[in-house]
């Protein structure tokens, strides 16, 4: 069906690859206008995590998202410490296999780390990058991070890494960051729905061993030096909901001719729609 959203696995050489996708349901006239756009996700979960995007984007284009590795319902990596370059050269070997010459970027939080590295190491496949929440941490708040957002879990027979999952996912709705448990710390807005939080907490579950390698590799990314060398057109956004929405400004001081905005988010159809509306505008704007 035109429009909807397909699952399917692609292997590379690290094994098999789960993504979403769909083919969009434009016109074919106006399809052909429009590069597919490739969409990495935030961490913890997966690409489960976009399909609210990618349905509003599909109505005009073609969209791929891909579980980043280790994460969701694909293979882990195959080193101990992947670090952001890793996960950017699997993500374009991924691509490589679906036969995808070109496409724009769309990344979110550890997605747009990713995406600004695909970018960067092959330039001539890309067309405009879309980074959603990029966090710029200072170096102090990183080593904050690299020591306490993202442990390594091993299941145990008492079970305690659902209990952990479940509030790790629930206390990120609450407070940023999320082991900072106290007034100064509130996010401000609504816990996540149940849903929300059955879904998301089952995706961590999955990929219990290893959902913290790309945290870690995201919290260690030089992007203060890496961001200036990108050449593409960017929209550097976020959600007035999103903890990371400080960053905007930040990261856009770092990228002359980057566009920047704070969007509604994806609580409901009308934040989707505006924030579908406002990438789709900026990936046309050729």
């Amino acid at each position: 069906m035109a429009g909807q959203i397909e699952r399917c696995f692609v292997r590379i050489a690290e094994g098999q690859v789960h993504l979403r996708s769909s083919a969009g349901s434009a016109s074919p006239d106006a399809a052909s206008k429009s590069l597919p756009l490739w969409m990495v996700h935030a961490s913890p979960a997966s690409s489960i995590s976009l399909v609210g995007l990618m349905t509003e984007l599909a109505k005009t284009r073609r969209v791929i998202a891909p579980d980043t590795l280790g994460n969701g319902d694909s293979a882990a990596p195959a080193v101990p410490s992947p670090d952001i370059g890793y996960y950017a050269a699997a993500s374009l070997r991924v691509m490589d296999a679906l036969g995808i010459e070109r496409a724009d970027l769309y990344g979110s939080h550890t997605g747009a780390h990713i995406v600004l590295e695909m970018a960067l190491a092959q330039p001539q496949r890309f067309g405009r990058v879309v980074l959603d929440g990029i966090p710029v941490f200072s170096a102090s708040e990183k080593a904050d991070l690299l020591a306490h957002y993202a442990p390594a879990i091993k299941p145990d027979s008492f079970g305690t890494q659902f209990h952990w999952a479940w509030h790790f996912v629930r206390d990120q709705g609450w407070f940023f960051p999320y082991y900072r448990r106290d007034a100064a710390h509130l996010c401000g807005i609504d816990a996540p729905s149940s849903e929300v939080l059955h879904t998301t907490t089952l995706e961590v579950l999955k990929s219990i061993r290893t959902y913290h390698l790309a945290y870690r590799a995201a919290f260690s990314h030089a992007d203060r030096e890496r961001l200036p060398l990108l050449r593409l057109p960017a929209l550097i956004m976020a959600d007035p909901r999103d903890p990371l929405r400080s960053g905007v400004a930040l990261a856009a001081s770092l990228l002359p001719g980057s566009q920047h905005c704070i969007v509604s988010g994806v609580k409901d159809d009308a934040g989707r729609s505006e924030k579908g509306a406002r990438i789709a505008g900026f990936l046309d704007a050729r």
